[in-house]
């Protein structure tokens, strides 16, 4: 694997752990070698899962006293692949392996608006950039949406830093935002940053391109652990290696293959950059497309795939609809470069 954006690993000791709200735990990180962590960075972290070790990323939610203590925020996910169950087991003085703040997501400070959308989780990509701007007195919206309100990190203290520029919406209580009219109150010369679920990010971008706004002024930070379907487990083949491996709810495809000796090219794992990028040569079932990369007609296509975060399922519901069909699994024939 290529490194990116300089990696630079350091151990780390977990100085404090706080729950945020439901099911998001709150982990502050001294590391070894302070570094500031500027708005949209992200770290990289080395954790263990069934005895071997793997990589995570987690969004910097605030750089303390110059980077002396970096602050994450992670989501324990009903379908974890093992990470977020490692770092809610993290307590005070334990050490781990941590980057120096990494960068894929500026903030350009300078535009005549912004936006600001967070979806869930994805607050953990924009609470820095929020505090910039309002500390340079910019004009921004920050938007806010969540599916419960207990389950909403720092919403409370979102409320005291921004007021009225905050904007919530809460599905539970009938308040879910509205991507069309939100994204048709926009002008060319407006920003938007946004981090949340594929289907959010996914409707953001269809509305974008039909205000034809302009596309360089939206920008995104991906998670990979959302998509279309309920993640089910299925098979992948690659004829030409002889390898067939069974792709876990909680695991990746690019894992599955990693694991079963093939050589694979990656970087983002995050559906991003389409290093990643598998030719499909026969598919029984459907392909959940997770990445960013793709457009939608390649999407359509299904013709490639992001093995890193995109998945295989058995029909374009999301549901099994009889006991038959429960006991086949999906399978994606590919090959590699």
């Amino acid at each position: 694997m290529a490194a990116t954006n300089n990696e630079i690993w350091q151990s780390a000791t977990v100085v404090a752990v706080l729950d945020v709200a439901t099911g998001i735990r709150r982990i502050e990180l001294e590391p070894a070698e302070p570094k500031h962590a500027e708005p949209g960075s992200h770290i990289d972290l080395s954790v263990m899962i069934n005895g071997a070790t793997e990589k995570r990323s987690y969004s910097v939610v605030e750089s303390i006293d110059g980077g002396k203590r970096l602050a994450i925020s992670v989501f324990k996910t009903p379908v974890s692949r093992g990470g977020s169950i490692f770092m809610h087991a993290l307590k005070p003085g334990d050490t781990l392996r941590i980057t120096q703040p990494l960068q894929n997501f500026p903030l350009r400070v300078g535009a005549k608006r912004y936006v600001l959308l967070a979806g869930g989780i994805g607050i953990t990509a924009v609470m820095q950039m929020a505090t910039v701007l309002r500390n340079v007195k910019a004009d921004y919206t920050l938007v806010y949406a969540g599916r419960t309100v207990p389950a909403m990190a720092y919403l409370q203290d979102l409320r005291d830093l921004h007021g009225d520029r905050l904007q919530i919406h809460v599905d539970d209580d009938g308040g879910s935002l509205d991507v069309t009219a939100m994204v048709a109150g926009l002008d060319m010369e407006t920003e938007l940053y946004m981090c949340g679920p594929i289907r959010l990010m996914d409707a953001v971008r269809r509305a974008w391109a039909e205000r034809e706004l302009n596309m360089p002024n939206l920008r995104y930070e991906t998670f990979g652990n959302s998509g279309w379907y309920d993640p089910e487990e299925f098979l992948v083949r690659i004829p030409r290696l002889g390898v067939e491996a069974k792709v876990g709810q909680g695991r990746s495809m690019l894992e599955a293959l990693e694991d079963a000796g093939v050589d694979m090219m990656f970087d983002c794992r995050k559906g991003e950059c389409g290093l990643c990028e598998v030719r499909i040569l026969d598919l029984k079932g459907v392909v959940d497309h997770r990445d960013v990369f793709y457009s939608e007609r390649q999407q359509h296509a299904a013709r490639k795939m992001c093995c890193c975060v995109s998945r295989a399922v058995t029909s374009a519901t999301g549901y099994r609809e009889d006991a038959a069909a429960s006991a086949s699994l999906a399978v994606v024939t590919i090959d590699v470069s």
